[in-house]
């Protein structure tokens, strides 16, 4: 039995800046944002990853205290380019540090306006793997074929 990671509720005072932050200067794709009599909840998803972070006023996340989730990960071919490209659209990133000469040991960070910190860790390697194919990368089946 497979189990995926597919979504990480991340804690946030303003939904609406957070969206911001996310979609227009990380570059996440804003999959939905949903309001009701009962909620309002966006989920955000990196291009290239099968896992979608959710901000909003559900239950769970009026459990957490926002800014209070650290260290999570995402994965890109190039830190160079990435932290080039999250410099450019105003985000605050650390310099890049290589732990381990070794493909997977050079990272760098960020975090939110709320203080929830992302580390970025480079593997090469997916450069030429990336973990979802490029052709099977739309969300919820509307890319796929008929």
């Amino acid at each position: 039995m497979d189990w995926t990671l597919e979504v990480v509720i991340v804690p946030v005072r303003d939904l609406d800046a957070a969206i911001a932050f996310y979609r227009d200067q990380v570059g996440f794709d804003l999959d939905h944002d949903t309001t009701n009599e009962h909620m309002h909840v966006a989920q955000l998803t990196p291009r290239g990853s099968g896992c979608s972070i959710v901000v909003g006023d559900l239950p769970a996340q009026r459990a957490m205290e926002p800014g209070s989730l650290h260290g999570i990960q995402l994965v890109v071919a190039d830190a160079e380019a990435a932290r080039a490209e999250l410099v450019g659209r105003g985000v605050e990133c650390s310099e890049i540090q290589v732990i381990d000469p070794r493909d997977g040991g050079t990272f760098f960070g960020f975090s939110d306006p709320d203080g929830n910190s992302w580390a970025v860790q480079q593997i090469a390697a997916r450069a030429d793997a990336p973990l979802i194919p490029h052709e099977a990368r739309g969300r919820f089946g509307e890319d796929a074929p008929l």
